[in-house]
């Protein structure tokens, strides 16, 4: 699709704001782009700062908590101990170092030697003697969540003596230090750390929201970050057999970021930082929104600059191309003016150049106009009141005369009782010719108003065919109606729409040849009620139909052409529509249709 300036003022502007903007918004183009891309890169470097000491520190922490173990194991293995003095060590152990909740020893064949617990220890050595992962020989069992929804493991210590299996050191750790680690990274107002093992499970996390980690998808394998972090880690060194596998401390591999919408449908900016030693990954997550607020701050002001820059630009433009073609603006209006037929419109150019002169050439041609209406209105005038006295004429000629001639017959004394009767009869008809005249004339100039009530268009349509049945063997035309199921109810004025019907059905009988038919049928099309009044008569030119109902058309020799278009304002002022269909030579069809109200059934059968 073509874009089109349509208004020159428009156009002078435009042509003036770009010679002078173009520079300034190429540049304030650059400029936001350039502070988008800085900004990002920024952010996204401390953030992913933030996640690798995160990981750094929660690497320290559980080795450190793993060499406490093994250091625990040594002291008990080769000591000497005796079962009593073991008991005493470990029971002070788990008072010193708050996060063993329980340390048990045990024997080759895994019966319990001592443990820190009163009562039956809860620590067993795993039948396949397999953990998750190996730290400096201590095996990591996987996490899991305690009674207090904190993350638990526990690390299991192989005993040996002159190289051969001699027990096992098991200690349940309570993390819930790095819990409260995790919980204190704050980035901004909203942005916080979580731990992910390796299989998905959110292990930590430092929600503001307060979420417990129930409440919280446990599972983060859907993650996007944290699959992204995963297709970069190494292999995890597990715990196998009776020896320890040494891991030594290597750097984790490079963090990873990610622009996403989280599952609550908030953007967000995520950098994660693996510890490969354990196969958990550190994912720090902060509302973009925040994150790049300073940014969006400082866009937000450079757009208002070149905004205000390019709009004070366009305003001058435009008020100085305006200066300049307000004569055309002006011209522009009274045309329009003109051509809505408000022929009084001037235009008022004070100029002394071309377009004044064009401005003066408008105000005579508006005046001409009016004069050349005014001759027009006269001359409709005159055509239509030629039209009404010669359709008078012609109309109520015969009628006068008929009157005339049977009043003198009247007068005369010789004339019997029989032809008196015949004569009163013909005079009676003639003046009702007469008053249908005048009365059509009158409706003319000032309609009867329509006054609306429930009516039942069967009953109705009934009446009046039963009445005009005579008329039409008068005429040797068959009068025939077909009505349709139900009750047909309208709310519309009886004697109005009597005359209609009466008026359509004459019209059908004296259009149709004797011999031929007239059928008016009622019937319910959806909400609303339909009457056809159909005859089998000459019907009516294609070239008259489009003028069939305006005032003073007929295509009758007699009659001045008023039926149908008065039959139309009533038709009309009912809120009903009214077509016809001809065909010359096969007849004419008149169809009229009207709101259908069955809430009226019930009164118009009371009516």
């Amino acid at each position: 699709m073509t874009f089109r300036i349509r208004h020159i003022a428009t156009r002078f502007a435009l042509l003036l704001a770009l010679a002078a903007v173009v520079p300034l918004v190429a540049y304030g183009l650059i400029s936001i782009l350039s502070l988008q891309r800085g900004t990002r890169e920024s952010v996204t470097a401390g953030n992913q700062n933030v996640a690798t000491r995160a990981a750094e520190e929660i690497r320290r922490y559980v080795v450190t908590n793993a060499n406490l173990l093994k250091a625990l194991a040594a002291d008990l293995h080769d000591t000497g101990l005796d079962a009593r003095q073991q008991d005493q060590i470990l029971k002070n152990y788990v008072l010193e170092f708050r996060e063993f909740r329980e340390v048990t020893l045990f024997a080759e064949d895994g019966t319990v030697v001592v443990s820190s617990r009163v009562g039956k220890p809860r620590l067993t050595i795993p039948k396949d003697q397999k953990a998750d992962v190996a730290l400096n020989g201590v095996s990591m069992s996987p996490i899991r969540v305690d009674e207090d929804q904190l993350p638990t493991s526990t690390f299991i210590v192989r005993l040996t003596h002159l190289n051969q299996p001699a027990g096992w050191l098991a200690g349940e750790i309570n993390l819930e230090a790095m819990w409260q680690m995790v919980d204190q990274i704050r980035i901004g107002d909203h942005g916080f750390a979580m731990i992910v093992a390796p299989d998905g499970t959110l292990i930590a996390h430092g929600d503001p929201d307060k979420k417990s980690l129930v409440a919280r998808a446990q599972n983060m394998s859907g993650h996007p970050l944290f699959a992204l972090a995963a297709k970069s880690a190494p292999a995890i060194p597990r715990a196998q057999g009776t020896q320890g596998t040494a891991s030594p401390a290597a750097a984790s591999a490079e963090p990873v970021s990610l622009e996403y919408t989280d599952e609550d449908g908030r953007q967000d900016l995520g950098v994660a930082a693996r510890i490969d030693q354990l196969g958990w990954t550190v994912i720090v997550e902060q509302p973009t929104r925040e994150a790049y607020a300073n940014a969006a701050v400082l866009q937000r002001q450079l757009v208002v600059v070149i905004s205000v820059a390019l709009l004070g630009m366009i305003a001058v433009g435009y008020l100085f191309g305006r200066s300049f073609i307000n004569p055309i603006l002006a011209l522009q209006r009274g045309t329009h003016a003109l051509a809505a037929g408000n022929l009084d419109t001037r235009v008022d150019i004070k100029s002394r150049d071309e377009f004044g002169e064009l401005g003066a050439s408008f105000n005579t041609m508006a005046t001409r106009l009016v004069e050349l209406q005014e001759d027009v209105k006269k001359q409709e005038r005159q055509a239509m009141f030629g039209r009404v006295a010669a359709g008078l004429v012609h109309d109520l000629l015969h009628p006068i005369q008929n009157v005339g001639n049977n009043t003198r017959l009247l007068m005369r004394e010789d004339v019997d009782a029989e032809t008196r009767q015949d004569c009163g009869r013909l005079i009676d008809r003639e003046l009702a010719t007469i008053r249908r005249f005048l009365d059509d004339l009158r409706n003319l100039v000032k309609p009867k108003p329509i006054e609306r009530f429930a009516m039942d268009i069967n009953a109705s349509v009934a009446e009046i065919v039963e009445s005009m049945r005579q008329e039409g063997d008068k005429h040797g035309v068959t009068v025939d109606a077909r009505y349709g199921a139900g009750s047909l109810v309208i709310e519309g004025d009886r004697f109005a729409l009597g005359r209609v019907f009466r008026n359509l059905i004459t019209n059908a009988i004296q259009a149709t040849q004797p011999g031929g038919q007239v059928t008016i049928a009622t019937d319910l099309a959806g909400d609303r009620v339909q009457i056809s009044v159909t005859d089998t008569g000459s019907g009516i030119p294609a070239d008259r139909l489009a003028a069939i109902f305006d005032d003073f058309v007929t295509t009758k020799r007699r009659g001045l052409g008023l039926g149908l278009a008065i039959s139309k304002r009533i038709v009309e002022q009912l809120d009903g529509t009214i077509v016809v269909a001809s065909e010359v030579g096969r007849g004419t069809a008149f169809t009229m249709k009207f709101p259908a109200r069955g809430d009226l059934s019930a009164q118009a059968a009371a009516s």
